[in-house]
């Protein structure tokens, strides 16, 4: 059955992530002002942004429970055993519309197609009867028929029924009888009844999958080693999901979270580190790149007159010089330098997005398996070091969990900065300013959580530098996860708010805070002098 508990998500960046970007996830700065101690301190969670969640995550007891109800509820209304109504679903794909609308409309046809018979047919009353696979005489103890009468042996069978379930993947959930010209199915029950145990937990196994993946609002989870399903509660498709297993990826195409960038770029941008080495040979041999914009060009048809589709700079393929007045070029110029010299622009320009996409990449997953080893180890030490419940250690947990999340978000950035043109010039220097102030404002949270953390392990370490310590730690945690939220909504609209003469409107609403050059806490734009600062003199 389902969890009881209401299903809620923070109104974050990875929607549904409850260590990502919390919004406004402090009601008021006098929270951070005011904790004097962790057990009187407010929870977190209290002060949260709630909305409805665009999913939900299914073990497999809950898929299991969902496939039963649907059996059930089939044979209810059809009058039918279970095991026959198994069959019906898996053939109409777990649809029971489906099989309904089939069923009150052709019952005898939908029996045949399916290989159900209305009834068996009885089998013959004899002592001894051949196996019709291996020929061999038995007692009828020892012959089992399906509903059609077709006498076979137990261990061919078994034999039968273990090679499908090994090698047919979903097939074998619609078997039919070994006999050529028969097309009577094999029950469920019966597929139960003559297996080994390995070979039960294989069928089970192939009847949850047919189940998730005939299903268009549920998936199984991409993690590694991970039997999580998601199923999504409407029809959008574009947002991220995280699992149970801490697994991000996007619904649509299933690869990893990939915001700001869309799907279609996540595929270019993987397509190009796969065979960039295949790549940039191939761009030596048959391709030019556009005198203007540099992009490649490959040359399949048609004239000399060449119009890049990328600028519309309008050249000639065999010199490269602009077509407006273009004559003639038949005469011998060495511009071999030159060509080397565009290719070796484009290969620098793909090096040094690559490099940071992937330096965040590793970096991310350094960081997740660093925060493994503090929360299996470090919190019981910080626990009975400072006295304080583990439960209560959960803003370092919302530290790192966001740390990984702007990673990943950094990560992606620089895809997003590879396939933004170069003739937008205002435009990639505001995504590159933003881009810039997201790394400082993350590097001053990763530092904080990681380095900063340490000298709390000390047993001489005092528990009130500690209470600072996480009233600096959840400012910094909130005030850098609304700012990597800011620049995704921006890269998302495409920078829609910069203008032609440079200017952005953008740019004075992502400065909203700063942070104190003394203790790190974001102060709001307004004031003049850090808050904390002010609360520890008064202290």
């Amino acid at each position: 059955m389902y969890s009881s508990q209401t299903e809620t998500s923070v109104d974050c960046y990875s929607d549904g992530f409850d260590g990502a970007y919390y919004d406004d996830a402090i009601s008021s700065d006098d929270f951070f002002l005011n904790s004097t101690n962790f057990e009187n301190d407010v929870d977190d969670s209290k002060n949260t942004v709630i909305k409805p969640k665009k999913y939900r995550i299914l073990r497999e007891y809950d898929i299991r429970q969902r496939m039963d109800d649907d059996i059930t509820r089939l044979s209810l209304v059809l009058s039918l055993p279970k095991p026959e109504a198994s069959i019906l679903l898996c053939y109409f794909n777990w649809s029971v519309s489906k099989v309904l609308e089939a069923w009150f409309s052709d019952e005898s046809a939908v029996r045949e197609k399916v290989g159900l018979l209305d009834k068996g047919i009885l089998f013959p009353d004899k002592i001894f009867s051949v196996c019709g696979i291996c020929f061999e005489s038995f007692s009828n103890d020892m012959i089992i028929t399906a509903a059609c009468g077709h006498p076979y042996c137990n261990h061919c069978w078994s034999s039968y029924i273990s090679t499908s379930i090994t090698n047919d993947g979903f097939r074998c959930l619609m078997l039919r009888c070994p006999e050529p010209s028969c097309t009577v199915a094999v029950s469920p029950r019966m597929i139960d009844s003559l297996v080994s145990i390995d070979d039960k937990r294989k069928y089970a196994q192939c009847l949850i999958r047919s189940y998730v993946e005939e299903k268009k609002k549920m998936k199984w989870c991409p993690g590694r080693d991970c039997g999580f399903a998601i199923e999504i509660f409407d029809g959008n498709t574009s947002f991220d999901v995280t699992c149970d297993c801490f697994t991000s990826f996007c619904w649509n195409c299933s690869e990893e979270s990939h915001r700001p960038v869309d799907c279609e770029t996540v595929k270019k941008w993987i397509l190009k580190n796969n065979s960039e080495s295949e790549n940039v040979n191939y761009i030596l041999t048959y391709c030019k790149p556009c005198p203007n914009c540099k992009r490649p060009i490959e040359k399949n048809e048609g004239c000399m007159h060449m119009t890049c589709r990328v600028c519309r700079h309008s050249f000639c393929w065999l010199c490269l010089s602009s077509y407006d007045n273009h004559r003639q070029c038949n005469g011998y110029t060495d511009n071999l330098d030159r060509k080397k010299e565009m290719a070796r622009q484009s290969l620098e320009k793909y090096t040094h997005y690559f490099e940071r996409w992937d330096a965040n990449r590793r970096s991310k997953l350094k960081v997740f398996a660093d925060f493994q080893h503090i929360k299996d180890v470090k919190f019981k030490k910080l626990s009975q070091i400072h006295s304080i419940p583990e439960v209560n250690l959960d803003f370092i947990t919302k530290a790192w969990l966001q740390v990984v999340e702007c990673r990943r978000v950094l990560e992606w950035s620089y895809a997003y900065g590879y396939y933004l043109p170069d003739d937008e010039v205002v435009k990639k220097q505001f995504f590159e300013y933003l881009q810039g102030e997201a790394e400082f404002g993350l590097e001053k949270l990763h530092n904080c959580a990681e380095k900063e953390l340490e000298q709390f392990l000390d047993s001489d370490s005092s528990s009130m530098d500690f209470r600072k310590f996480r009233t600096m730690l959840v400012g910094l945690t909130v005030v850098t996860g609304n700012y990597f939220e800011k620049l995704v909504r921006a890269l998302e609209n495409g920078l829609s708010d910069v203008v032609s003469d440079g200017a952005s409107s953008s740019r004075d609403k992502v400065e909203d805070y700063w942070l104190c050059d003394c203790c790190s806490y974001a102060n709001p734009g307004t004031v003049l002098e850090c808050r904390m600062c002010v609360s520890m003199d008064e202290d």
